[in-house]
């Protein structure tokens, strides 16, 4: 019998501690400002390389074999300045960018193993979500308060990326670890 489950898959990189502490210090500031929305739950942080969607099991067991084939080094990151990605006029998501050429190395040797079976990524932006925003009634205000938050100078090395699952549940996403891959 076939398994019909569909999984809903994406790739990713975890944060270090530093820099989780980082992103709570920052969501506790956003927190002082009236806007309507949710901060990322720390427990989810991460940094996605790429969404899959939802795929069969036999996909997933072909994703597997294929990201194992990806030849990487250890990485050095850093955290990036704070932004908006804005809809319309309006803030809705906020985000710190991560930097580090490493990332978009690996961020392509992805697209390129799993080439065939997922379109390439467009524009791939290394980053981390902090929050989301509803609604807020003076934009420019907080637009202007986001941008002018001074984040830590914070590095730190990645040496693994996982393959995880995401069921979407009431209060929010819960992740399951597929298969975790480390570097050379």
């Amino acid at each position: 019998m076939v398994d019909k489950k569909l999984h809903r898959i994406f790739i990713c990189v975890d944060f270090p501690d530093s820099v989780i502490e980082e992103i709570a210090r920052v969501q506790e500031m956003l927190g002082k400002q009236k806007f309507v929305g949710k901060m990322t739950e720390l427990e989810n942080m991460h940094l996605t390389l790429k969404f899959l969607g939802e795929i069969d099991s036999k996909k997933l067991e072909e994703v597997r074999e294929r990201l194992r084939k990806i030849n990487f080094l250890n990485m050095n990151l850093s955290l990036g300045e704070i932004g908006l990605f804005n809809y319309r006029g309006s803030p809705r998501i906020i985000w710190i960018k991560v930097n580090g050429r490493g990332i978009f190395e690996l961020q392509k040797k992805i697209d390129e193993v799993l080439e065939g079976l997922f379109k390439k990524e467009e524009r791939f932006m290394s980053h981390a979500t902090v929050a989301s925003v509803k609604y807020v009634k003076d934009k420019k205000g907080f637009s202007e308060y986001v941008k002018g938050i001074k984040l830590k100078d914070i590095d730190f090395d990645i040496d693994k990326f996982k393959l995880n699952e995401s069921e979407l549940k009431r209060m929010g996403p819960f992740y399951t670890l597929v298969e975790e891959f480390s570097s050379k």
